[in-house]
Parts: C-alpha cells; sequence; structure tokens
C-alpha cells in the first residue's frame, strides 16, 4: 500500500477519549493526560491516534497529528462494508456486520468514530468489551482492533479483485 498523504484530504477529527493519570510525588499529585484521536474524510480515508502530554489541548494536539500520519484508505460497497468480519485482540471482540441502506452505523464509543469518518453509514457493530468501563489502554486496544478489522477488509477486498480479474482474463482466453 502506498503512503497517503494527509495535507492532500479534507479531514476531519473527533475526540474518542481523555484520560488522566495521576502520579504522587513529593509535592502533592502531578497530572499527565491522554487522548485518542480519530481522523478521516468520509470518503475511505481514515487513522487513529494517540497523544500523551501534561496538558489536554497538548495531548489532544499531539493524538491529532499521530492520526495523520497512520491513515489508511478502506474499501466500501456502498455505504456499508464488504462483508461480516470478526475481530479479535486481547480480550476484545469486535463484530462488523454489512446493513441494507438506511439502517444507519448501530456503534458506541472508538467503533462509531472509526466507521463514521471512514464514510460507512450503513452498517451493525457488537463490542465485547463495554467501553463506558474501559481503562484508556483497553480503549486503544479497541480501536486498534477496528482498524486492523478494516485493514483486513481491504486485503481481503483487493484479493477478491485480483481473482476476479484472474477469473476472467482466463475466460477471454478460453
Amino acid at each position: 500500500m502506498s503512503k497517503i498523504k494527509a495535507s492532500e484530504l479534507e479531514l476531519r477529527d473527533k475526540l474518542v477519549y481523555v484520560g488522566r493519570t495521576a502520579k504522587v510525588v513529593k509535592g502533592g499529585r502531578r497530572f499527565n493526560f491522554s487522548a485518542i484521536v480519530v481522523v478521516g474524510d468520509g470518503n475511505g480515508h481514515v487513522g487513529y491516534g494517540l497523544g500523551k502530554a501534561s496538558e489536554v489541548v497538548d495531548a489532544v494536539t499531539k493524538a491529532t497529528e499521530a492520526a495523520k500520519k497512520n491513515i489508511f484508505k478502506v474499501q466500501l460497497q456502498g455505504t456499508t462494508v464488504p462483508h461480516e468480519v470478526i475481530g479479535k485482540f486481547g480480550a476484545a471482540k469486535v463484530l462488523i456486520r454489512p446493513a441494507t441502506p438506511g439502517t444507519g452505523v448501530i456503534a458506541a464509543g472508538g467503533v462509531r468514530a472509526i466507521l463514521e469518518l471512514a464514510g460507512v453509514q450503513d452498517v451493525l457493530t457488537k463490542v465485547s468489551v463495554h467501553l463506558i468501563r474501559i481503562t484508556p489502554l483497553k480503549q486503544l486496544f479497541v480501536v486498534c482492533l477496528l482498524w486492523k478489522i478494516l485493514r483486513q477488509l481491504l486485503l481481503v477486498v483487493a484479493y477478491l479483485s485480483k481473482k476476479l480479474c484472474a477469473v476472467s482474463r482466463f475466460v477471454a482466453l478460453v
């Protein structure tokens, strides 16, 4: 896959998570913040990033820059995904299923953010890990999982399209 330049796309960003950690030092507590941001153009390009800093604004800025460096293309079939996929990453499981036009995005949390910014309009999802009581690290893993699933979809569709091209060339020769 070729590298996609973020400067050539009209990207929107969505803040998925902001977390606070505290370190107890001699003078009291020292706080640090982490942020997860998803960027996408709504036309099949999406990426995510994690940023950490001592201020929320700096963490969000770092996460946005990291997300712009991790952009990849997602293959869509109309307004939905090409086929059903079950992905596993650690303890988390995500099911992504195509839906009929008009269904909408039935998802929550980081999954919804990635799918909407990728341009998916009709999809059904199920996440086995509840995102409300999840640690920041697991939240990132769920986002990573969805990212890997979308990459899998891209590779499967590319593989199938190559197979169809090979079959059509073979039929044309016969």
